[in-house]
């Protein structure tokens, strides 16, 4: 079988090394791909949001299965677009895909369905904004409603971050023009839910929780994400379906009741709080780093698992019960400005898996190339074991410019 991953990151690199150990698949595409992706599959020079273009590749090229990384390509209409043409693809319509894209109508949705989740209100004017968080307490979260490649949410710990915040998002324009939901600061320790979803079915993946922050003791801005491990000690299998049956079946439920259907990987992300577990925010795809730590522990065929969700069939899904941990290498700098071109070194040394996030080849060694760089990922039979063997791995990665946290997973022993 011929398949196409779309999309370029760390996220992508570990689909494609999942599929490849499936004995189905003779060839794998990946458009546009990476440096690091390219040792696996044949990368193609068409853009995620390329949607016709890629359409139009799989057809030319008799793919069978596509299957969606980010959600740039997914609010662009790409699973529309390849239904239209019946091509099977692995990924949720335009209209699915708000739930991610569209903070408001996820939270709209949450309330109409009793979703559990965080109290919250929509502006669009910067003055009513600002006058609804100066009577309200702080800290307060701020949403922009729409696509910020993870970014666009701040807790504001003082007015003058808030003000900040709500100047980028409502003035400025920061991520271009939208809307702001203003919400309930919830605290308690977050995890993240991932499941194959095809309507009403639900099939949950080892939970596994991101660390957004950019530098240790979670300080410094938000970032895409700079590490992941799975399990979590610190859910319960009672949690897990208090989860399941109040948060994600009940969403997944709520999708076909509003004539929005979801196919693909819906993503929770949520919080163990005082008074239960409530949702944070919901993806509608793999979550980037968290898709890294995941997929290594899976034992079935990944290609089987992506065409039974896609068709609507029962899927046999089976996990190892090793911990996985896996840190982020970023470019100094990130999540702002950054510079690029600079040399990795001892990526082969590595005992354990690298996905590549930002990279490219030159003169026949790797540079860097983006924010997130790449991942260095671990499994042992403990997560104290994995989490010391990430942290010495990652050493013999040699890099001018290169950083990463030293403390993922530790928060894992703290409740």
């Amino acid at each position: 079988m011929k398949v196409l991953v779309v999309g370029s990151g760390g996220r992508c690199h570990a689909i494609v090394e999942a599929l490849s150990r499936s004995s189905q698949v003779d060839k794998i595409f990946c458009a546009p791909g990476n440096a690091g992706i390219a040792a696996l599959a044949e990368c193609v020079a068409i853009k995620e949001t390329q949607v016709e273009a890629l359409r139009d590749f799989a057809i030319e090229n008799g793919v069978e299965l596509t299957v969606v990384g980010p959600e740039v390509a997914l609010e662009a209409g790409i699973a529309d677009c390849f239904k239209e043409s019946n091509l099977r693809i692995f990924g949720p319509t335009k209209k699915a895909a708000q739930i991610e894209c569209s903070k408001q109508f996820a939270k709209d949705l949450m309330l109409k369905y009793e979703v559990p989740t965080a109290a919250y209100k929509t502006f669009t004017e910067f003055d009513e904004a600002l006058a609804y968080v100066k009577a309200g307490e702080l800290p307060t979260v701020l949403k922009y409603d729409g696509l910020a490649a993870g970014k666009g949410v701040v807790i504001a710990e003082s007015m003058e971050q808030a003000e900040e915040a709500l100047r980028d998002m409502l003035l400025d324009e920061k991520f271009g023009k939208g809307k702001v939901v203003i919400e309930e600061y919830l605290e308690g320790p977050e995890f993240s839910l991932l499941c194959f979803v095809n309507g009403h079915d639900v099939y949950p993946m080892p939970v596994a929780q991101d660390h957004k922050r950019a530098y240790n003791g979670d300080k410094g801005p938000n970032t895409g994400g700079m590490g992941a491990y799975t399990e979590l000690p610190f859910i319960t299998d009672e949690d897990i379906d208090y989860a399941m049956n109040n948060i994600m079946r009940r969403t997944a439920d709520a999708m076909v009741e509003e004539d929005a259907s979801f196919c693909g990987v819906l993503y929770g992300g949520l919080m163990k709080t005082k008074n239960g577990i409530k949702v944070i925010e919901f993806n509608a795809r793999f979550g980037d780093p968290e898709t890294e730590v995941i997929l290594p522990r899976l034992k079935s065929d990944m290609c089987q698992v992506f065409c039974d969700v896609a068709d609507g069939k029962t899927p046999v899904i089976e996990w190892d019960d090793q911990a996985t941990l896996g840190v982020v290498l970023a470019s100094k700098g990130y999540p702002g400005s950054y510079e690029k071109g600079y040399t990795i070194e001892g990526i082969e040394e590595i005992d354990g898996s690298v996905y590549h996030m930002g990279t490219a080849l030159k003169d026949g060694k790797y540079v860097t190339a983006g924010g997130r760089v790449m991942i260095v990922v671990c499994k042992a039979s403990s997560l104290k074991e994995a989490q010391a063997k990430a942290n010495a791995e990652i050493e013999k990665i040699k890099c001018d410019n290169l950083f990463y946290r030293t403390d993922i997973g530790d928060k894992a022993f703290k409740y």
